[in-house]
């Protein structure tokens, strides 16, 4: 047996486990097209609030999507959208978070919709900066028009 196989054969694969994390209702305006670029045509949707909440490793998560944030969009030509959203959630204590979430679309009319994100987290130091220190998932669905936003839930992976 060879070196690789060895090592392989010691360090067996362990899928990542995850646990929600929190879901938030980010409220948005309407798209403004900025145009095309050589990697694709550009958009950016500003977001203008929302909510969150959830509860993971004993903390409780609850609070307002702030307005001033923005996703940036990129419809690539082979159809795959990028969004790279960038925007601040206040926690019920007071606390700021900045959130920026990187989502991959992927909706082929001849088959399933694929929208997944990495999504990072940064907290001051005090009772949130664990939060720095964990790897987050998340999935993004767009809710009716009338209601001009989308909900997006993410999970803590361990």
């Amino acid at each position: 047996m060879n070196s690789f196989e060895s090592i392989l054969q010691t360090y067996p694969p362990q899928a990542p486990l995850s646990e929600l994390a929190w879901e938030a209702v980010v409220q948005v305006a309407p798209r403004k097209d900025l145009g095309m670029s050589p990697a694709g045509e550009r958009f950016i949707i500003p977001i203008v609030g929302g909510q969150f909440a959830g509860h993971i490793e004993g903390h409780s998560l609850r609070g307002c999507v702030l307005p001033g944030g923005a996703d940036r969009q990129l419809l690539r030509p082979d159809g795959v959208k990028e969004l790279d959203a960038l925007y601040e959630m206040q926690h019920e204590d007071g606390t700021v978070l900045t959130i920026h979430n990187r989502v991959t679309i992927d909706a082929p009319t001849d088959g399933p919709r694929y929208a997944f994100s990495h999504v990072k987290v940064t907290a001051p130091e005090g009772p949130h900066a664990w939060l720095n220190r964990r790897v987050f998932v998340g999935t993004l669905h767009g809710l009716p028009p009338e209601q001009q936003a989308v909900l997006i839930r993410v999970w803590r992976l361990s």
